[in-house]
């Protein structure tokens, strides 16, 4: 049985343009590119790396505009801005995560 939940656009803004945080299966194989893998970009992020954070922005924000680049998401933030991304990004990822089947045994 397929997840019904589909990934919502979590509604952020940055500088004076409203943006929306998605992330679909591009979005992870942009992080891919970046990345080995997903999980190592998450590890990363969770360490506090402001470039796996970058590109985790960019890999959520890029469906909304083909000209955005990393440097250029990089350019639109500033360090003050990011605790107020930090609960937005969280439920954008979250969203975007498979649910676990409750009787499954975890491994």
């Amino acid at each position: 049985m397929s997840n019904p939940v589909r990934p919502k656009k979590i509604p952020v803004v940055i500088g004076e343009r409203q943006y929306h945080l998605f992330f679909s299966l591009n979005s992870f194989a942009l992080l891919e590119d970046y990345y080995q893998t997903v999980e190592e970009c998450l590890n990363a992020l969770a360490k506090g790396s402001i470039k796996a954070l970058r590109a985790v922005l960019y890999a959520g924000l890029a469906h909304e505009d083909p000209e955005l680049t990393p440097e250029k998401v990089g350019e639109l933030l500033t360090l003050a801005d990011l605790p107020s991304l930090g609960e937005q990004l969280t439920q954008a990822l979250i969203s975007a995560m498979p649910e676990v089947p409750k009787n499954v045994p975890l491994q």
